[in-house]
């Protein structure tokens, strides 16, 4: 995927060995899937950091009180929240207590800063900020593109491992970067994974599939060495070429950190070691592949996957076998394999993109709506269809037919008191009210939080004319109507949007002779995403 920039990941997560003190652990996590100017949004960058604080706070010992968790922020929203975390911190220190911070950023990045929005964080700016806090140990993940720019300046490696000394008893202390990719190489997505395979891969890793040494716990290195092995394997045969992550340790003392203790989590699926060797993926009710378990022959394997309902697949030469299991809430669940069913290649619940890609990433959202309905011609609106004040709702679809595109479905009514203009009949009074029922297909282009947008509307416009006068009888005049509709959209929330609406129609009107009217419509929206 091109210039792609899945986010800068600035985790500061502390593990403790089996002879530290207990760490007391904050994170702050944070997804922006705009860049700004220059950049095309993201798609998964929101749900990375999502997963990533999830995970952290399930089994990465961090309190959901010290956790903070932002999406579409600001950089300065990012620093004030860092800061709140560093006063937790050094409050947590002075009581004694040793600490690790934890950061994780999944966005865009560009010409050295985090790009957040219309704002940018400095990354070099960012790293000395970290290795200047006031905490014991701190952990920097990166995904976004190019963000081995970080790690290349000192000490970074291009590879799948790196050494630590476990031999002293010494606590660890210290600074350690891990990136997406290096600092020539684009960061992926996956809409197989639901997100970038990075993070899909460390994520996956920290439930389970990078405990290699199978004592329940994982660690830095395990992690490390799992995300990159998988991400450079996966994205090999991409277009944008193999991604390697990177990893950057400036660490005194006992550097075998533990991140996630997957066996201390009274919930998860347990792959028992009577079951078949292999490769088992682990798919959500979206269709989405939340974590992978790779088994060997007579060995007992545990991956710790929230509660709800998976369907399980293991991949065989020539079929696959799959099935269903629920994880409850405090329980562990044992795989039972024998109620595996065997099934053709055609039956993968998972196929990859084809097979989801409609509808897979598509959206409602609900709004209300506020305006002006006008005709041009001055002696139309004089005698026979006035001006009219607008409420309305209106019903969006997006991303459903194709990414940028919107199906609308839209009510408006209005209501005004008004005089006839004839002559003869001047000053006869009568109430007007029109109904418009419509629909429209616009293709939008988003750029940050601002998104313009254009397309064809048809419309059903029924206008009424009660009369005060009981010798007049009442009127009405219903028509489809075609036109345009333009506007933009601003999204100051990630839920909540805001929208100026111009609409631009044809109205056929053939009573008492042919005649062919235009009218306008200016609408103001407030929509929430559901």
């Amino acid at each position: 995927m091109a210039a792609h920039a899945r986010g800068l990941v600035l985790g500061v997560l502390l593990a403790t060995a089996v002879q530290a003190q207990p760490l007391h652990r904050f994170a702050l996590v944070a997804g922006n899937d705009e860049g700004g100017e220059d950049t095309r949004p993201l798609r998964f960058a929101k749900d990375d950091a999502r997963k990533m604080h999830d995970l952290l706070v399930r089994l990465g010992g961090v309190e959901p009180g010290d956790a903070r968790l932002l999406l579409d922020e600001t950089a300065e929203d990012f620093l004030q929240a860092l800061a709140r975390l560093e006063t937790r911190a050094r409050a947590a220190r002075a009581q004694g207590e040793r600490t690790s911070l934890i950061v994780y950023y999944s966005g865009h990045a560009k010409d050295g800063s985090l790009r957040m929005g219309d704002s940018a964080l400095n990354l070099e700016a960012l790293k000395h900020r970290l290795a200047a806090a006031s905490v014991d140990i701190r952990i920097a993940i990166l995904d976004s593109c190019r963000s081995g720019a970080l790690t290349r300046r000192k000490g970074a490696r291009r590879a799948p491992a790196f050494v630590i000394d476990t031999n002293t008893a010494q606590e660890s202390r210290g600074l350690v970067i891990l990136t997406s990719s290096s600092a020539d190489e684009d960061s992926q997505e996956s809409d197989l994974l639901g997100g970038s395979y990075f993070s899909h891969h460390l994520v996956s890793g920290l439930m389970g599939n990078a405990d290699r040494s199978a004592d329940g716990q994982v660690t830095l290195f395990e992690a490390y060495s799992h995300a990159y092995a998988r991400t450079v394997a996966d994205t090999a045969d991409s277009s944008a070429g193999a991604q390697h992550p990177t990893f950057s340790y400036d660490l005194a003392g006992q550097g075998d950190l533990v991140l996630t203790s997957p066996r201390g989590s009274n919930e998860g699926l347990l792959v028992p070691r009577t079951a078949p060797a292999g490769d088992y993926y682990f798919v959500n009710p979206r269709g989405l592949v939340v974590a992978e378990l790779h088994k060997a022959v007579d060995t007992e394997r545990r991956v710790a996957l929230a509660p709800g309902t998976y369907t399980v697949k293991r991949r065989l030469t020539d079929r696959l076998r799959v099935g269903e299991a629920e994880v409850r809430r405090g329980h562990t669940t044992v795989l039972d394999e024998s109620q595996l069913r065997d099934t053709p290649f055609s039956d993968d619940p998972v196929k990859g993109v084809p097979s989801r890609e409609r509808g897979a990433r598509a959206y409602w959202t609900l709004g209300l709506s506020g305006g002006h309905h006008s005709f041009f011609d001055s002696s139309t609106r004089e005698n026979l269809f006035p001006y009219v004040p607008l409420l309305g709702l209106e019903l969006g679809l997006h991303d459903y037919l194709r990414e940028g595109w919107s199906w609308n479905f839209d009510l408006a009514l209005g209501m005004q008191n008004a005089r006839l203009g004839l002559p003869n009949l001047e000053g006869t009074r009568y109430r007007y009210s029109l109904l418009s029922v419509g629909t429209s297909l616009v293709a939008e282009w988003r750029l940050g939080r601002v998104s313009p947008f254009i397309g064809p509307r048809l419309a059903y416009l029924n206008m009424h004319r009660d009369f005060a006068d009981a010798n007049f009888p009442d009127q009405h005049y219903g028509m489809l109507t075609p036109g345009l509709v333009t506007g933009v959209h601003w999204r100051p929330l990630e839920r909540v949007e805001f929208t100026g609406n111009f609409r631009l129609h044809y109205f056929f009107y053939n009573v008492d002779y042919q005649r062919s009217l235009g009218y306008w419509e200016f609408l103001v929206l407030v929509k929430y995403r559901l």
